[in-house]
């Protein structure tokens, strides 16, 4: 039996810090004054040197703590709980990328199942008051039903990346259940803006832009996505890390969508992206991509019934807004 000392103040784990929505959302915390501890393994899935200059921002505040550390790693990860007793998980580590998983599998079955495994574990072990983790809209697969509700049981992964997301959520779900973890899974719906992921398409279009390359169009562009602006996804984690399920009938569980309810034709988000950079896109057409999907729309009803809160940033200003740090950032490089 572990006996557990109580904590001297309330502090949050943040996994995959060093990443994209990590780096934000560690950022929002830190400016309230919270104690963050943030992990990450930076791995060279994209640049290093971009999670590197991400973590020399958080680094500059004292109340930020950092290990560089791979979840799926149970000895390191136990210390890392043991020591520091964390409040409250926010756990967004995780082989991303829907396309890496189709070559890379093994890649995801470590960091996204035995990674999660053990943050389940000892999440429950310390008590945390409150598990919140990256799931994906990814889960719906190829669902002919719109806009995307959480309630709809119809979820049919068609890329491992996806199935791994679907997993996270049956596994939380257990831990609900038999030991009254709370937990909140929230399904982010491609996510864009400052500090963005180098493989994700806003950055590939505007560095091929500025380059004079062309830009690879799948499905001949013929997609349409919910993009949600960074800002407002952090605005709205930060906003339920407090609300706490707490269903004295059933598991102290949910799943939440995290998008705009906008979804917008890439040709529009292309079309907003050229008139930024004042500049006409060259385009090359290819095939659908294997896991790919057409058209995602989710239903954010749930998300506001919880914070009042919808993600509102219109796609021109967040667009423009990764242009300029874009522009900035490697301008100094």
């Amino acid at each position: 039996m572990i006996k557990l000392k109580k904590r001297n103040q309330e502090n949050y784990l943040v996994t995959g810090s060093a990443g994209f929505i990590g780096m934000h959302t560690c950022l929002k915390l830190l400016k309230e004054n919270k104690k963050v501890i943030g992990i990450d393994n930076l791995n060279n899935y994209y640049s290093r040197n971009l999670k590197f200059d991400r973590l020399k921002i958080l680094k500059k505040y004292k109340n930020f703590k950092f290990f560089k550390n791979d979840i799926s790693n149970e000895k390191k990860l136990k210390k890392i709980f043991f020591k520091h007793k964390p409040s409250y998980v926010i756990h967004l580590a995780a082989q991303a990328g829907v396309r890496h998983s189709i070559t890379k599998p093994q890649d995801y079955t470590r960091s996204n199942l035995v990674g999660f495994a053990n943050i389940l574990e000892f999440s429950k072990i310390m008590k945390v008051k409150h598990l919140l983790y990256a799931s994906s809209s990814s889960v719906y697969g190829n669902t002919k039903k719109f806009p995307l509700s959480e309630n709809d049981k119809q979820t049919n992964p068609i890329s491992y990346y996806g199935a791994t997301k679907l997993s996270n959520e049956v596994m939380a779900h257990s831990y609900s259940s038999l030991f009254k973890l709370p937990t909140t899974g929230l399904r982010f719906f491609t996510v864009y803006g400052p500090w963005g992921r180098p493989d994700m398409a806003l950055f590939l279009f505007t560095k091929a832009i500025k380059n004079k390359k062309k830009i690879k169009l799948f499905n001949g562009g013929k997609m349409i996505r919910d993009f949600t602006y960074i800002d407002d996804v952090v605005f709205s984690l930060k906003k339920l890390i407090k609300k706490i399920p707490n269903n004295k009938k059933n598991p102290p569980y949910r799943i939440l969508n995290i998008g705009s309810n906008n979804p917008i034709n890439l040709k529009v988000y292309i079309d907003a992206l050229q008139k930024k950079l004042n500049k006409k896109a060259k385009k090359i057409n290819y095939p659908m991509q294997k896991g790919d999907v057409k058209y995602t729309h989710a239903n954010i009803k749930k998300l506001y019934k919880i914070i009042k809160f919808y993600p509102k940033t219109k796609i021109r200003k967040g667009i423009s807004s990764f242009v300029d740090w874009y522009n900035d950032y490697y301008e100094k490089k």
